[in-house]
């Protein structure tokens, strides 16, 4: 299986990205994995709705780029549904059963994702109503990937 974790916006914590490495190490041995970064769109604090628009629409596009046709992809929403570790682990057995080889994860920006991205997307998956730094979702989500293999391969490591 090889899995992408698409954000936009480079990594800068230190914390961040030594905990990101650890769980990319961990997951190698279950899946090929790709951490994919692309840039955001220098933007001032005060932004129009129309300002926030373009902003996302940017970010989208290059979002958008970094995804093929035969990828199946998972956008990160607020509104999203809500999964338990052991339902996101049945979601990820089921789409390798379906033969779904590939599966890229979606983060937005700070203004989160552009509707077309959105489209793209095959499921929205929330990990709740609370907004988390992106660069400290991408840590939590790698982790729950993490875990699902686990959880897949009746590994001890979820309780």
């Amino acid at each position: 299986m090889n899995i992408q974790i698409i954000t936009v916006g480079k990594l800068k914590e230190k914390y961040l990205k030594l905990g990101i490495e650890e769980y990319a190490k961990r997951l190698n041995s279950y899946a090929k994995m790709d951490l994919i970064e692309v840039p955001d769109e220098k933007a001032p604090e005060n932004l129009s709705e129309a300002d926030m628009e373009i902003v996302k629409k940017k970010e989208g596009e290059r979002i958008l780029a970094k995804i093929s046709a035969d990828t199946y992809v998972i956008a990160l929403a607020i509104d999203g549904k809500m999964k338990s570790s052991e339902q996101l682990a049945s979601g990820l057995e089921s789409l390798m059963t379906y033969g779904k080889s590939k599966i890229a994860f979606v983060i937005g920006g700070s203004l989160g994702l552009q509707e077309e991205v959105l489209k793209r997307s095959d499921e929205k998956l929330s990990f709740g109503k609370m907004t988390l730094p992106h660069q400290l979702m991408k840590l939590v989500l790698i982790e729950q990937i993490y875990r699902a293999f686990r959880i897949i391969k009746n590994e001890p490591y979820h309780k």
